[in-house]
């Protein structure tokens, strides 16, 4: 059975950092990306970043860029999302997902076949 499981989400001030980890048991993701989306109360799910399976690709939204950083360790099939300087607006729930795909759909929720369950990230003001 696959399982991507999220941890790290949590409460922080506006400004802070957290960081999210999403390790993968089952499979290994071998030619995947691993992404990481957020959904905030009544909003459509948004991508946030994504990485392939060499690190070489790399892809965030334009609202995070600068702010936060993707990484992945193969070895430990586990992708993390490093937030920093995190705003009230930054409040959602994360899901990392794993899908395969390339540099003109990574951004599109449909081109992940596995996701989490999710971790709730909370930022205060």
């Amino acid at each position: 059975q696959v399982q991507l499981v999220e941890s790290g989400g949590g409460l922080v001030q506006a400004g802070g950092s957290l960081r999210l980890s999403c390790a993968a048991s089952g499979r290994t993701f071998s030619g995947y990306y691993r992404g990481w989306f957020r959904q905030a109360p009544g909003k459509e799910r948004e991508f946030v970043a994504t990485i392939s399976w060499s690190g070489g690709s790399i892809y965030y939204a334009d609202f995070v860029k600068g702010r936060f950083t993707i990484s992945r360790d193969n070895a430990k099939n586990t992708v993390y999302l490093q937030m920093n300087s995190l705003k009230p607006e930054d409040t959602a729930v994360y899901y990392c997902a794993a899908g395969i795909t390339d540099s003109y759909r990574y951004s599109s929720s449909r081109q992940y076949s596995y996701w989490g369950q999710g971790t709730q990230v909370t930022v205060s003001s």
